[in-house]
């Protein structure tokens, strides 16, 4: 697909803004959030408080999906979803949205090999940080992690998934 010089223009201010937030506020899956609500005029301050545990994976712990990766699922989710009013979901639509979220894996892997914050941290550090620790945690901003490293892949991911959100016409019409 071809992209328009709006389209770029919307997933190169996704970036710039993941970038941005992850840099100033910190906290992965919130700053992509923001990032892309930001990006579409979406804000909706429910889902940005949901995301408020998706840091460092989860909890800063580091051991589960990356959290820019899985607030690009939300992201995904909330403009193709199961309605909850439609749970039985007959039409299928959780399918079209995993086949989305399998995109956006697709792109955490060919750029990382993983989509996992903690080997994320391996393959852009050398080495994990576990995050409760302070120690740990100042370690991971003297090495970059909020400077030039994780807000890397916070914009990166943003700007993924800006992609995919015009290459599928999920905007709804206004």
């Amino acid at each position: 697909m071809e992209q328009t010089k709006d389209a770029k223009e919307l997933m190169e201010k996704a970036y710039k803004l993941g970038y941005e937030y992850e840099g100033t506020y910190r906290g992965c899956g919130q700053c992509a959030i923001a990032a892309l609500q930001d990006t579409f005029d979406m804000r909706n301050d429910d889902i940005f408080k949901a995301t408020t545990g998706i840091a460092g994976s989860a909890g800063m712990l580091c051991d589960t999906g990356c959290g820019a990766y899985v607030a690009g699922a939300i992201f995904l989710s909330t403009l193709l979803g199961r309605e909850r009013d439609n749970i039985a979901d007959p039409e299928g639509i959780r399918f079209k949205t995993h086949e989305l979220v399998r995109k956006l894996h697709d792109k955490f892997i060919d750029e990382y090999g993983t989509a996992i914050c903690r080997d994320i941290h391996m393959n852009l550090f050398g080495r994990y940080y576990y995050m409760p620790d302070e120690d740990e945690f100042l370690k991971f901003d003297n090495d970059g992690g909020h400077t030039t490293v994780c807000t890397e892949v916070v914009g990166k991911a943003a700007r993924w998934v800006a992609e995919i959100v015009l290459q599928e016409n999920l905007l709804p019409q206004r």
